[in-house]
């Protein structure tokens, strides 16, 4: 609909930073940035409605339809992409006491683990920045202590 690359959008910027100012304009760019996800939500459920109305008029019953009448060499290859998918997710069920079922065991116990050592990582990042801004604050407090009191 609207093509704007990045000329465009930089004399954008710059007509906008002169005619609103460098202080006001981080605001006026979160309001243009609410307005635009409001946009793009209210097309994003029309869009989803329309979808909805037309799969109960059952308007994608008849686009299949058309589509295998009119190309049966891509429908018969669908056909066995589907039939691929379905070996496929078939394998996934696994016997556990298989080597292969022990891996698949193993990969999910990894994945565990490492989920677990992400968690601890950032708990201990969290605590030492808790740390940082405490030591921060009695080293300002100190200052404000051994500053010479104005009258």
């Amino acid at each position: 609909m609207f093509d704007l690359g990045l000329a465009e959008l930089l004399v954008i910027g710059i007509v906008a930073l002169i005619v609103i100012g460098p202080k006001d304009l981080p605001m006026v760019f979160r309001n243009v940035g609410r307005f635009v996800g409001k946009a793009r939500g209210m097309a994003r459920e029309f869009s989803s409605a329309m979808n909805q109305a037309a799969d109960e008029a059952g308007v994608k019953d008849i686009q299949r339809t058309i589509k295998t009448a009119s190309n049966p060499v891509k429908s018969a290859m669908d056909g066995v992409k589907d039939a691929a998918r379905d070996v496929t997710s078939s394998l996934t069920d696994l016997d556990p006491e298989s080597e292969t079922g022990k891996l698949a065991a193993d990969k999910a116990e990894r994945a565990e683990n490492a989920r677990k050592i992400q968690a601890a990582t950032a708990r201990a990042q969290a605590e030492r920045k808790a740390q940082e801004a405490a030591d921060a604050l009695k080293k300002a407090e100190e200052l404000e202590a051994q500053a010479p009191k104005e009258s």
